[in-house]
């Protein structure tokens, strides 16, 4: 991998010599503007305003822009004599547990290698230290025209550092937290708990972009002269009621998801009529209880004990309803409304 930087860690009076790999790229698709008309390229050009022509990369230089709209020019040279021990060094001022880094401040990440023969027992020593007091070294140092905050930490045999911002550059949550008083019950702690607890943990190698993966195949259809493959229609599903509701239909659908019970084993979820059942007859309503509703119907699923027992209404009366489903034999309380709906 190519350098970046290349420098010392000053740690004390040790100094080693390293160099900067970046630890991380984007495998993000990029596009290019273009005429739309004839997908011929639309370029920025860089144009000096006095002139009114385009310049050359190496005719362009940096300045500072004072409030009066004056330009002061600075140079390589001006930024090469700035009076800081860090222009060309990684310096150690501490090491503290790594709990005491606040994850907003963390930045891009980049892998500090060796720099030659000389530098493998110094690196060695600083790499095994950190291991064994379990701490995070704070340096600083100077990158692309600025000093940095940085964090040494070490992932199996390599020392990584963390670029960190300033603590004046994180801001403060100011009306962010909700303004309002809210009560959370215990049984809807307990419920998030569960849900927490049934999708587990995951290993990270395993999750993948699929927003880039979806863009390639929709590039290459169109570079075949072929259809775009189409969207998948999106999961529709009963409105939920409350959040006792959302919560155990979440711990329901997760759990069968992972093959972990029987649904609606444990949770019980009330949704909507989604209006997609059998065909109206006289009378009668959609039905809105699923296979698996059937199998064990909470007690309180009146509504769909009526829709279903209304469903197959037939003239023998009361021998219709009975056969109609097995919900109506477990809702004794509200099966003479279902009878009078039947009849």
């Amino acid at each position: 991998m190519r350098s970046i930087w290349n420098g010392a860690i000053s740690f004390g009076l040790v100094s080693i010599p390293i160099k900067v790999v970046n630890a991380t790229e984007s495998h993000a698709v990029s596009f290019r503007q273009v005429h739309t008309e004839d997908n011929g390229r639309i370029r920025y050009r860089k144009v000096c305003e006095l002139e009114g022509r385009e310049v050359e990369q190496a005719e362009i230089g940096k300045a500072y822009e004072a409030p009066d709209g004056e330009m002061i020019p600075i140079t390589e040279d001006d930024l090469s004599h700035l009076p800081l021990p860090t222009a060309r060094t990684i310096d150690i001022v501490a090491f503290v547990p790594a709990d005491r880094i606040d994850p907003l401040q963390m930045d891009a990440a980049y892998y500090l290698a060796a720099a030659g023969a000389s530098a493998a027992k110094p690196y060695t020593l600083l790499r095994e230290a950190l291991k064994r007091s379990n701490k995070v070294a704070v340096a600083k140092f100077a990158l692309r025209g600025r000093e940095r905050l940085g964090m040494l930490r070490v992932v199996g045999d390599v020392i990584v550092m963390h670029g960190l911002l300033w603590p004046d550059e994180v801001r403060a949550p100011e009306g962010v937290a909700p303004d309002v008083d809210v009560t959370v019950r215990d049984k809807e702690l307990d419920l998030a708990d569960a849900l927490m607890d049934t999708l587990g943990e995951v290993d990270l190698d395993d999750l993948h972009d699929e927003y880039r993966e979806a863009l390639e195949e929709v590039i290459a259809a169109k570079a075949a002269g072929e259809a775009p493959p189409e969207a998948p229609a999106p999961a529709t599903g009963g409105k939920v009621l409350d959040l006792m509701a959302a919560l155990e239909k979440s711990v329901r659908e997760a759990r069968e998801s992972r093959g972990a019970g029987e649904p609606g084993e444990d949770a019980e979820v009330r949704t909507l009529p989604r209006g997609r059942g059998t065909p109206k007859e006289t009378g009668g309503k959609k039905s809105t209880a699923s296979a698996a509703g059937a199998k064990k119907p909470p007690a309180k699923k009146t509504t769909a004990a009526r829709k279903s027992t209304s469903k197959s209404a037939e003239p023998s009366g009361k021998r219709g309803a009975t056969k109609s489903t097995g919900t109506a034999k477990k809702a004794p309380a509200k099966k003479a409304g279902a009878r009078k709906r039947s009849a």
